[in-house]
Order: structure tokens, then C-alpha cells, then sequence
């Protein structure tokens, strides 16, 4: 069945069970492909309620124009998958846009922006069983840690719980670790050389088994002081994208330096790609691929 984004309704209506359905029959790929590079579109903001795009507040928020944005750039050549909440990875199902892609579901969503818990980021998204059940490839969670919120420390618990799920179920987790702290109400992330390599240190050390963790991760705010930080775990990473910027091609820039440390397999990029600040997303999945 191969059906458009205008369809989607009607068919969620009449027949639900074409989620699970489209689930089953997809065309399953390795993680790693041929170029040994990762290239992931990452579309997991709105189930935060992070609807927001440099400075456009709901720029996120037309779901048909973001199934548009992330169809094209999954369609373009180096582009091996997608990160995204529940939602949207059904929206994609149905649309079949996930033939011989990498699906990596989000798990913790319950840190909403802007809330008084947001550093007790509870998993309210994928559970490692769903993304087995789902025939999904990976997990991502988010790991924001504040020395000052008790909240965090019942996300690095349940975030060590499901290490261990997803470890029992030989399915990769992206951890994306932060050191943050409160600034005028406002969750911040440290990105400086200390933090980064103390937010790598903890995640590393997780659970039960670090077999299948991977790493998701900031450049550091002076991008030679990466090399360093990553030293301290020989855990597989990707790179993140981060909000979108005018300087763009400092952006670039930035990841094509990191993009040749030892443990650095490829990128894990949302709406610097999807809403660029200029050109088109064709374009900027273009450049970003061609980093790798």
C-alpha cells in the first residue's frame, strides 16, 4: 500500500493496524552500510514540545510540511535513516519511506521544554520492547544532567534501565549526555571541554554492559578541545546538530574537524538540515553528507 501525507488520516481511522502492518514488511538494513559512515535525520523535537526554529516559535508544529522536509532528505543519496518519536515514525511507515532505512526511536520525551521537571526526564516515548516489536534498528535517549536537580537523577536511572533493555534485545542506544544548569529559569547545556568530557564519562558507564551504547554528541564550544573529550570513552559516536545558526557554514565547519577523531562515525543532524537558514534542504543534506 503506498499511500500521501494527505491519506494519513483516513487511513489511521479506517485501519490502524497498518502501522504494524507497514512495521512488519519493511526492508531492514545493517546499521553500519557500505561507506562505514552514519547519516541520521533527526526529527524527535516535537513529542518535547520543541517546536521551535531560529527564533520561529512553531516552526515545527505543521506536521505535513515536516513529513515533507524529513521525506526529502531521507530520499537524498547518503542519507542511511531516521531518528524521530512514535508519531512521526508511524506517519513514515505508512508513507513507506523507511524501505532500507536505519530507525532509531526516541525514548524519552517527557522532559518538556521549558517545565519545572524538565531535567526529570521521564521515558515517555519508545520502549525498548516497541522498538523491537516495531522491527526498529536503534534507541536514542537524551541525558541532561544538572548537579543541582534532583530530577536528573531519576533520568540517569531509568536511562542505566534501559541500557540494560535495549542491551538484552542486541539493539544499539544513542545516548546524547549533557552537563546543564538553570540560567533565568532556562535549561542550558555546558558545552565547554570539561563538561563534554564529564557528560561522556557517565554516560559511558550506564548499565550493565556498554556492548551496544553509543555515544551522541555535542562539539565542544572550542572545537579543538573534541579530540580530548572524546578520549574518554572508546564508545562509538556521532555528532549532533544543534539549534540552527546563522553561521552555518561555521557549522560545517565544525563537524568536518571532529568528523576525523577515531571514534566518530558519522551525524545525527535535525533541523540545522530540515529547516535550513538558507538554501534548500536538498542542499544542506547535500553538504552535510558530503562531510562523511
Amino acid at each position: 500500500m503506498t499511500i500521501s501525507i494527505p491519506d494519513l488520516v483516513s487511513v489511521r481511522v479506517r485501519h490502524p493496524e497498518a502501522v504494524a502492518e507497514a512495521a512488519a514488511r519493511r526492508t531492514r538494513r545493517p546499521l553500519m552500510g557500505a561507506s562505514g559512515r552514519l547519516m541520521i535525520v533527526a526529527a524527535d523535537h516535537p513529542a518535547r514540545g520543541a517546536l521551535g526554529v531560529a527564533g520561529h516559535r512553531l516552526a515545527m508544529a505543521n506536521r505535513a510540511e515536516l513529513l515533507e522536509r524529513v521525506c526529502i532528505a531521507l530520499s537524498r543519496p547518503g542519507v542511511d535513516g531516521v531518528l524521530a518519536g512514535a508519531d512521526i515514525l508511524d506517519d513514515l511507515l505508512l508513507l513507506g519511506a523507511l524501505e532500507n532505512k536505519v530507525v532509531v526511536g526516541s525514548l524519552n520525551r517527557g522532559g518538556l521544554q521549558g517545565a519545572r521537571f524538565e531535567l526529570d526526564d521521564r521515558f515517555t516515548g519508545h520502549r525498548p520492547e516497541d522498538v523491537e516489536r516495531l522491527r526498529f534498528d536503534a534507541g536514542k535517549l537524551l541525558l541532561r544532567i544538572d548537579y543541582d536537580d534532583p530530577g536528573s537523577l531519576t533520568t540517569l536511572e531509568s536511562a542505566a534501565r534501559a541500557v540494560d533493555d535495549m542491551a538484552a534485545r542486541r539493539l544499539p542506544l544513542f545516548i546524547e549526555p549533557f552537563i546543564s544548569r538553570r540560567i533565568g529559569g532556562k535549561v542550558v547545556n555546558d558545552l565547554s571541554a570539561e563538561a563534554v568530557t564529564r557528560s561522556v564519562a557517565i554516560a559511558s558507564g550506564l548499565g550493565g554492559t556498554s556492548a551496544y551504547t553509543w555515544l551522541k554528541l555535542p562539539v565542544t564550544e572550542n572545537p579543538d578541545d573534541m579530540a580530548e573529550a572524546l578520549e574518554t570513552s572508546t564508545l562509538p559516536a556521532v555528532l549532533l546538530g544543534g539549534e540552527v545558526g546563522e553561521d552555518q557554514d561555521g557549522a560545517y565547519e565544525r563537524w568536518r574537524k571532529a568528523l576525523g577523531l577515531p571514534t566518530v562515525q558519522g551525524l545525527v543532524v535535525g533541523r540545522s538540515l530540515l529547516y535550513p537558514a538558507e538554501g534548500s534542504v536538498e542542499s544542506a543534506v547535500d553538504t552535510a553528507v558530503g562531510l562523511l
